[in-house]
């Protein structure tokens, strides 16, 4: 049974995601993006990114983590934002983006992660962003520079 201050800390913990994925649209925004926050209130089998946003004639979806050092995403949740731009973006691969942001302190990191990784099942379990790794999208440039 969850005492009282279990039930704060979950509320907090959940509030920090709830945080980052607002930070996210803003940012987005912020250089050029149209974005929302899909608000799910509970984890689901739904493929439902935690934003999704798009630029000239692409598409992403965001899974977003909250965390001071490391952030992992599970294969589950990777899996989800394959089967959402598949499901409901009837273009081309080349435009449709999986993308996992992890928001360690005040620094932002992105990863894409490949459509052909995904469809040759080579997405680890767990995949992680830790402070010290390099991300390998940037929002402020990759879409104007063609990718």
């Amino acid at each position: 049974m969850l005492t009282d201050n279990d039930k704060l800390r979950l509320r907090r913990w959940r509030n920090r995601g709830f945080y980052s994925e607002r930070a996210l649209v803003t940012l987005l925004k912020k250089n050029g993006y149209n974005a929302v926050r899909i608000p799910v209130s509970a984890p689901s089998l739904s493929p439902l990114p935690d934003v999704v946003a798009r630029k000239k004639n692409n598409v992403f979806a965001f899974e977003v983590k909250n965390s001071s050092y490391f952030a992992y995403f599970p294969k589950q949740q990777i899996d989800k934002l394959f089967r959402f731009l598949n499901e409901f973006f009837p273009i081309k691969k080349e435009n449709k983006y999986a993308i996992l942001a992890a928001h360690l302190k005040k620094k932002w990191l992105f990863k894409r992660v490949s459509w052909k990784d995904w469809e040759n099942d080579k997405i680890l379990e767990n995949m992680r962003i830790t402070r010290s790794n390099r991300g390998n999208f940037k929002i402020d440039k990759e879409i104007d520079e063609g990718l």
